[in-house]
């Protein structure tokens, strides 16, 4: 379906508008089937994130900066996100001996556990969503995926 329907446009959109659009209303229902996915797990896509981001250090503690360069989405509230997952015993956060104003955070074996559980939903929702295109077209779209950012 054209956006043009989505929207329920008759005027004849720019190629710009019309590719920003198009990523903004993707993106949304995306967005919405990874929540759907990951709300029988009682955890948000932000979390789930922070837990790969976690899982990536390969048991080396990070801190909220580094997670938070890292988020896929910067407008998360790192500091609530990380209270959460510790509530969940996801991950730990300890203060630096030889420092304490440096804080470390890692991820527990629960935590990995957990993520290994939900990675297999979300990674076949990924698979689902990409499914109509070909390995060809998704080297392509990525690649103007990263063109557009840069």
């Amino acid at each position: 379906m054209k956006i043009e329907d989505i929207i329920k446009t008759n005027e004849s959109l720019p190629l710009s508008k019309k590719a920003v659009i198009n990523l903004f209303y993707t993106n949304s229902i995306i967005n919405d089937q990874i929540h759907a996915v990951l709300k029988p797990f009682d955890i948000s896509i932000q979390q789930f994130n922070v837990l790969r981001i976690l899982k990536g250090q390969k048991g080396k503690p990070s801190n909220l900066s580094t997670i938070q360069e890292r988020m896929v989405s910067k407008m998360s509230n790192t500091t609530r996100l990380v209270d959460k997952l510790i509530s969940k015993g996801y991950v730990n956060r300890t203060t630096c001996t030889s420092n304490r104003r440096k804080v470390e955070i890692t991820i527990t074996p629960l935590g990995i556990s957990f993520l290994d559980q939900t990675s297999i939903a979300v990674e076949g929702l990924e698979q689902n969503i990409t499914s109509n295109l070909t390995e060809q077209e998704l080297i392509t779209f990525n690649t103007l995926l990263n063109k557009l950012r840069s």
